[in-house]
């Protein structure tokens, strides 16, 4: 009696899977179109762009070089570190050097406001940016001549509160990298597009891009509102969503490179993606049980081996899923390693489900070598005994200055 419920339940799942695909292939078909359609205003005010680093790597001169050279009129770049000796600050000085003609800063930002540093270090930079539209990413992201422009063409709508950009992952040779990056390309990306699609616009934003108004950012409370929260970027833009603005997905598709993950290190990044996202969207994340539809399909055929229809639907699954894949990564995201990594889909997504599984195993996270306990998105700082750590209050930062 239980293995026909256990059969009946797998295709259940493995339905719900398959429908997810669907919605998935007709969101990214949706946004397709948008990128057939020229941009209808030129509207190009004055950008401050907040570059909070930390570390670097052989990809990080070309990342940050990549803003530097923009077709844009008017715009300056300030990189914020933590820390007088980071191993950023060459890379930012040999900038400055290079484009004498550019409004480079550096601004080593050494007050800690909350457990967040990135977002600690935006409330320094914000103080001393000069223009009313902001632009935020992270350091690893490389951008083409005209990503500025495209970003601006959004802001002639006044409703516009945030534009964020999908993203692509340039992978390392590792497995845990190469991992990574096939995620991003074939789960995490079908995923945005499906929500942009059903709910006509978003009610997050990216890290890739946080392009805002002061005025919306102001609205909110500022930088501080989220300085203790791990997934600052879904915060900002959740909550300038619900102050009445729009948050635009961009037709322009950005890069980050992906680190040399060994297999535990891709382990342990996912898990914190999971777990952030548990706590920060409980519903939602409940609902992501529903779209793995391939996995659910080969246990269903483990389980009933015998059955050739079962075989014949996972054959059916797996041909739609990887129809998502190429339509996604490269047709969407033009990324050109998904056609060789495609025979690493099936353990991607299955791994995918042991992540979903293994997020309710507990609520702590690591982070650039600190541990932090999540409590309502919050992250709450691990002393090594396991108490919470006191954070620096962030109300004397919480009133951004113009310049």
């Amino acid at each position: 009696m239980l293995r026909p419920a256990i059969e009946v339940a797998l295709a259940l799942l493995a339905l719900c899977g398959l429908a997810f695909y669907a919605i998935a292939l007709v969101s990214a078909r949706h946004f397709l179109r948008t990128l057939k359609r020229k941009p209808t205003s030129s509207v190009s005010p004055p950008m401050s762009i907040l570059k909070p680093l930390k570390g670097a790597d052989s990809e990080t001169y070309a990342a940050l070089r990549s803003h530097c050279v923009q077709d844009y009129a008017q715009y300056e770049i300030l990189f914020g570190v933590n820390d007088e000796h980071d191993d950023a600050i060459p890379i930012v000085q040999s900038l400055i050097a290079d484009f004498p003609h550019l409004d480079l800063r550096l601004i080593v930002c050494s007050e800690v406001f909350g457990a967040n540093r990135k977002v600690s270090n935006l409330i320094h930079l914000l103080r001393q940016a000069r223009y009313e539209h902001l632009l935020v990413n992270d350091g690893d992201i490389k951008v083409a001549r005209g990503y500025l422009r495209e970003i601006a063409s959004s802001f002639s709508n006044s409703e516009v509160g945030m534009i964020t950009c999908l993203y692509r992952g340039e992978s390392a040779a590792t497995l845990g990298s190469r991992l990574e990056a096939l995620g991003i390309a074939t789960d995490f990306i079908p995923g945005v597009l499906t929500a942009n699609y059903l709910e006509g616009g978003l009610r997050f934003a990216l890290g890739s891009t946080l392009a805002m108004t002061r005025t919306a950012l102001e609205r909110i409370g500022g930088f501080a509102a989220v300085v203790d929260y791990l997934a600052d970027d879904y915060q900002l833009g959740e909550r300038i969503s619900a102050a009445g603005f729009k948050v635009v997905l961009a037709r322009e598709v950005v890069e980050t490179s992906v680190p040399p993950y060994s297999f535990s290190q891709f382990w342990q990044h996912q898990v914190r993606w999971a777990r952030t996202m548990r706590v920060s969207r409980p519903l939602g994340y409940l609902g992501l049980a529903l779209t793995f539809g391939l996995p659910w399909a080969i246990f269903l055929a483990l389980v009933n081996p015998q059955s050739s229809r079962t075989w014949l639907f996972l054959v059916g699954l797996l041909l739609t899923r990887i129809a998502v894949a190429l339509t996604t990564g490269r047709k969407v995201l033009g990324d050109p390693q998904i056609i060789g990594d495609l025979w690493l889909l099936p353990l991607r997504d299955l791994l995918g489900l042991a992540v979903w599984f293994w997020s309710f195993a507990g609520d702590k996270v690591s982070w650039s070598g600190e541990r932090f306990r999540l409590e309502d998105g919050k992250m709450i700082p691990m002393q090594r005994s396991g108490q919470p750590a006191k954070s620096v209050g962030v109300e004397e930062a919480s009133q951004p200055q113009r310049r």
